[in-house]
Formats: structure tokens, C-alpha cells, sequence
């Protein structure tokens, strides 16, 4: 798609990563030549002493504590390139659950992907398409048989969602929408599902006309929140009251129970039905706004989504949030608040510091942004009490990293020199700008944030193949298979200042760099560490070899082995567990892209996937798969 993640529209000359990069790693080679390496160094090059540190080097750098336990002890599976139906470990098994199109309340049909005009009337009551981030929580009584299951519809090219054999307005992602009606039908695939799920005998399976069922569009009613809710910037010639959200990518989870969904490339959505009557202004050119987006075309027939209508200016701007849902709630307006600011949103890892006060670590999914952090004013539970929600005060923060392994995170108000003259309004609905303007670091693009172990937060940086001058010493110039950066902040979380490490470089994984070919893996996206010590990589990308696919990382070995791969041109992605995490579910997107040349995943015939896969068969789903360990233990083991 075009303004994808892998094109920047950051014009800033902030210092690179990669140049931070450069210059600690060449520092790091004098310290190989005459200093006691393991003692100093942050991360070890290949071809110098070693592809990782070793458990030593990471506990003396306090990103470990050098114990050598077996936590990653499943079967690893090899990774077919060829495959039509998901693989998983011996020791595994999967269950497929809630493809795109199951309905949610009865008298809605299934999906028939193939009959646009049937089954327009009934999508914002069925499970929508591009299954992305989401979370599961647990009922009281039963919390690992029974709870609520918010999931992300993060996107579906219109190829995707029309089914289209002869398109129609044909632009780059296939056939455009030709009425308002067939626009309403492609907004109501997207947003975010609620549903109850339970545990029976024969497996999960999810619960029709559940109380807390729901469905979240583009055109649900919303409120805002926070410090820029009643901004100018927020408001509408035409006064219309703010109203949904899409391209859901990943997620957060409160510590009062709450889900956080996550608004990544909503730029795309937006265009110009009139282009000679618009001319992009500075900020809409940093969010990536162009005349025809991603060719959804919505902005041809609905007025919202049309740049060039004056009575819609400032519409786009309703958009690139964090959007707060109750799955409780089922009739509550989800609440997007502007106080952790407004950019490509990957997803939302929410910790408590010290004194009881929640952070949000955030990334900006796009090639050269920047990796945020939000603190409450206050402990989150006398805020509540005092009537004020914990991410409505506080303070935001950008991320800078230094070449000595340290970093700073930069203040994002007013009271910031950088941004003398900026209302707090602007920085939140223009965060991008004040990042700019602050002096962050560009990075990778961010991905998703996990905190594991030790207060160590973790961040997928999926590749950066602008790099220059490669050599077997330097595995990050160029990067084109991307790595995952770690750091600790002072003061539990809540400080302004931190130490960082490289956690690995997926090159590294790879056979031909020493790697295990059952654990290699590239891109990385989606990331979980878990309680014990393991860390869940998903990966959405170029494999070298394979598919796209699940990998389990022992951290204090950094070992890593692949539990499952998707299918040919699907993303693993999404991931969430029942509290005793002897269930978990992770989400194939757009397997087969939605080809049935490629697989009919998940349809079945005379009860079996069908395999080899039929060119004229079932059109693949986006479905959720929800994996258990043969022996009852714990996922991942």
C-alpha cells in the first residue's frame, strides 16, 4: 500500500539510530581490542567474539542473571515455504476460532466473502476482517475456561474485502467501492470485535448473543479525552459528533481491565475526491496524507473521509489515537485519549512504576519515527478515586538513545525550550512534529513493546534496509531483517533516563550466521514476555525461507524455536493468553492474501483442512488460532 511503514515521511534531521548504532558498535570493537570485553560491551558483533551475549555478558550488563534453565522445551518444527494449512509442534495443538464473517447475534448468516451485496447488511454484526492485536479477559468463576475477547480489525486491501473477478475503478489494492453502500460494507469490516468466549469438551468456541457481544467501526460514536479533547483541532466545520476507529493494529490492557486498541495507518483512508482544491499542509504531509491514500476510495462517496471538503477539515485529525474500550460495557462510547498523543499507534504495553503510577509504552510504526512513553501524574488508584482517569493527566516523553548505551527520554509539553511557543493541544494532535522538534531518535520502525522480567522492556524493530556499507562484521548495514531492542528505565519504569541493549539481530538467527535453522526468523512484530522468562516473537515480513510464523525465546539464553508457522503470504500476529497461559491465541491475517490458489485456510473438507490447496475452493479467512501444549503445560514450555 502506498505511505506503507516502509516509506518515511519524517523530514527531520534528528541523528539516525543507525548512526548511534555505528558509533557504539565502533567504540564497542576498540573495547574488543584492548578491554575485558565480556564486562563492557553491550551486545557482542559476529565475527569478534560471538552472534549474542552470552548468559555472563547479560548478567553482568543487568539484562539477565545468567541462569541456564530449560524454559523452551517444546519440539521445534521446521519452516515450509509450501505449506496451505498452519504447522505447529509435535508437542501442540491448534483449534481454529471466529474466522472474519462469524456472526456474533443470531439471525446473522455466515460470511460469504463471495457475495458482497448478501452479506453487506450483516458485517457490523460479524466478525470483521484483519484479525490483529487483542486480548482475552478472564470471568471471575471460570478465568481459564470463560471471558471476553477483544480483537483488532487492523485492514483488507479491497481485493480482500470485494472478491471482485473483473475490478471495477481499479487502483493498486484492487477494485474501489462503486456506491456508498459498498463503502459502509468495507468500514464495517474494520474496527474491533467483542466476544465472549468458553471452554467446552470438544474446545473453545464462542458464545452467540453473548450480553457483552459487540461490534466497533469506523462509524461507532466516540468521546475524547485529555488535554486537546476540546481542541479546535478536533472540530469540524459541518459538527459532527467524532465517530470511530480503523486500522486497529495491536493493543494494550489496563490494570482496572480495560482494552486499549491501537490506530496505526489511518492515513490511508483519507483522500481527495476534488485534488485540485487541496494542497497538503506540513502536518498532514508528516502523517502521510495524500490525494488517494490507499485507494479505499471511501472518501469518493462519504464526506468524512474527503480531504478536500472544507465543512470535514480537521476530521483526519480525529484519528491516530489510542481508543479505550470496556468490554464490560458493551453500550459505553470507547474513549480515545489524547494525552498519549496522536501517531501511527503499534500497540500499548501498560506497566505501574513506582509510586503506583501507570506508563504506556507506545511505537510509531513507521521507518525512521519514534519509540514514546506516557506516565500518570499520580497513582493510578487515587486518581480514580479523586475522579480523574490516569491517562487523562500526565506526562509524555520521546524516546533519545545515546552511544554510550544510555538514553534520555525528552519531555513532550510546553515546558520543554524545544517547544516554546507550542500550545499542549498541538503537541498532542501533532506529536510527530514535537518528537521532531525535541531531537528524538528515528528509529526502525517500532513495533510492538513488551515489559518481561526485571523491569526490561523489549521493542520489535522490524528492519531498516536503508543502511549502507554491509560487512560480515556489521550485520546492520544494511538490516533488512530487522532486531529487537531492549532497555531499563530508572526509577521502576517512571524516569527520564535508561540503559539499552540489543537483545538480538535477527540476521543472526539465520544458519549461515551460526543460527539454529529451527528458531531463525525475520521481522519481527508481535512480542509477548511472559512472567517466567520467555519472549513470544511474531513476525510479518520477507522470510528468507518459510512462512511467516511464532517463535519462543528463552531470554536468559537467548535461544530461540519456532512453535508454529502460517501459512504462504498470511502475518502471525496478535497474542494473548488465560491466566494459567495454558491457552493462548494468536491470529493468521490474510492467509493465502486472501488467494485460494495459495489455501483455503481454514475450510475443511470430509472434516480435514483441505490440502493441497483448490484454486476454485473456499476463499481463506483471517481466523483466530488458539493453541494448547498436549500435556496441559504451560504455552511455550
Amino acid at each position: 500500500m502506498a505511505d506503507s511503514e516502509d516509506v518515511s515521511s519524517n523530514p527531520s534531521d534528528n541523528r539516525p539510530f543507525h548512526d548511534v548504532l555505528d558509533v557504539a558498535i565502533s567504540r564497542r570493537t576498540v573495547i574488543v581490542g584492548s578491554l575485558a570485553v565480556a564486562a563492557t560491551t553491550a551486545f557482542i558483533e559476529p565475527g569478534v567474539v560471538g552472534a549474542r551475549n552470552t548468559p555472563e555478558q547479560a548478567r553482568r550488563l543487568g539484562f539477565g542473571n545468567g541462569q541456564r534453565s530449560e524454559l523452551v522445551g517444546f519440539e521445534p518444527i521446521p519452516n515450509d515455504e509450501e505449506l496451505a494449512v498452519p504447522a505447529i509442534s509435535d508437542d501442540y495443538e491448534f483449534q481454529v476460532l471466529i474466522p472474519w464473517g462469524t456472526p456474533l447475534f443470531s439471525g446473522v448468516p455466515e460470511l460469504d466473502p463471495t457475495d458482497v451485496a448478501a452479506n453487506a447488511p450483516y458485517q457490523d454484526r460479524q466478525i470483521g476482517l484483519g484479525h490483529d492485536g487483542m486480548w482475552f479477559f478472564p470471568d471471575r468463576r471460570r478465568p481459564n475456561t470463560q471471558g471476553v475477547l477483544c480483537i483488532n480489525h487492523e485492514f483488507g486491501t479491497n481485493f480482500h474485502i470485494f472478491q471482485r473477478e473483473t475490478p471495477v475503478n481499479q487502483q493498486d489494492d484492487g477494485p474501489q467501492p462503486t456506491s456508498l453502500a459498498e463503502v459502509r460494507y468495507s468500514q464495517d469490516v474494520h474496527g474491533v470485535s467483542v466476544v465472549e468466549l468458553h471452554k467446552t469438551n470438544s474446545g473453545w468456541t464462542h458464545v452467540v448473543d453473548g450480553a457483552r457481544n459487540r461490534r466497533i467501526t469506523p462509524n461507532t460514536p466516540m468521546d475524547f479525552t485529555g488535554p486537546a479533547a476540546r481542541s479546535a483541532l478536533l472540530e469540524t466545520a459541518a459538527g459532527n459528533e467524532p465517530a470511530g476507529t480503523v486500522n486497529n493494529c495491536a493493543n494494550g490492557k489496563t490494570p482496572w481491565g480495560t482494552y486499549l486498541t491501537c490506530e496505526e495507518n489511518f492515513n490511508g483512508y483519507f483522500g481527495a475526491r476534488n485534488p485540485e482544491q487541496w494542497t497538503p499542509t506540513a502536518e498532514q504531509e508528516r502523517y502521510g496524507f495524500s490525494e488517494t491514500g490507499f485507494d479505499y476510495g471511501w472518501y469518493l462517496f462519504d464526506d468524512r473521509w474527503d480531504l478536500s471538503n472544507p465543512q470535514y477539515a480537521n476530521e483526519e485529525n480525529r484519528f491516530g489515537w489510542i481508543v479505550e474500550v470496556d468490554p464490560d460495557r458493551p453500550h459505553a462510547k470507547p474513549r480515545k485519549r489524547t494525552a498519549l498523543g496522536r501517531f501511527k499507534h503499534e500497540n500499548a504495553e501498560v506497566v505501574v512504576g513506582r509510586g503506583g503510577r501507570v506508563v504506556v509504552y507506545m511505537g510509531d510504526d513507521q521507518r525512521f519515527d519514534y519509540i514514546y512513553k506516557f506516565v500518570s501524574a499520580r497513582n493510578w488508584r487515587s486518581m480514580f478515586a479523586r475522579g480523574i482517569h490516569p491517562f487523562d493527566e500526565g506526562t509524555l516523553y520521546v524516546a533519545r538513545f545515546d552511544d554510550d548505551y544510555t538514553g534520555k527520554w525528552l519531555e513532550l509539553s510546553p515546558d520543554n525550550p524545544a517547544l516554546a511557543g507550542w500550545s499542549m493541544d498541538e503537541i498532542l494532535v501533532y506529536t510527530r512534529l514535537a518528537a521532531d522538534a525535541v531531537g528524538a531518535t528515528p528509529m526502525d520502525r517500532p513495533e510492538w513493546i513488551t515489559a518481561g522480567q526485571r523491569r526490561t522492556v523489549y521493542c520489535a524493530l522490524t528492519n531498516n534496509s536503508q543502511r549502507t556499507e554491509p560487512n560480515a562484521a556489521n550485520p546492520l548495514a544494511p538490516n533488512p531483517d530487522g532486531h529487537i531492542i531492549r532497555w531499563r528505565d530508572t526509577r521502576q519504569y517512571t524516569g527520564r533516563r535508561f540503559r539499552w541493549d540489543i537483545y538480538v539481530l535477527a540476521q543472526d538467527t539465520r544458519p549461515e550466521n551460526g543460527g539454529d535453522p529451527e528458531g531463525t526468523f525475520t521481522d519481527p512484530d508481535g512480542l509477548w514476555a511472559d512472567p517466567d522468562g520467555r519472549l513470544f516473537i511474531e513476525t510479518d515480513g520477507g522470510q528468507p525461507f518459510g512462512n511467516n510464523q511464532l517463535v519462543v525465546s528463552d531470554i536468559r539464553r537467548e535461544e530461540f524455536r519456532r512453535l508454529f508457522a502460517g501459512v504462504k503470504d498470511d502475518e502471525i500476529t496478535g497474542l494473548t493468553v488465560t491466566p494459567n497461559r495454558r491457552t493462548m491465541f494468536i491470529n493468521t491475517q490474510h492467509p493465502g492474501d486472501g488467494s485460494p490458489a495459495a489455501t483455503n485456510f481454514p475450510a475443511t473438507e470430509n472434516g480435514e483442512f483441505i490440502t493441497p490447496a483448490q484454486p476454485d475452493g473456499p476463499v481463506p479467512r483471517d481466523s483466530t488460532i488458539v493453541i494448547t501444549r498436549k500435556n496441559g503445560g504451560i504455552v511455550g514450555s
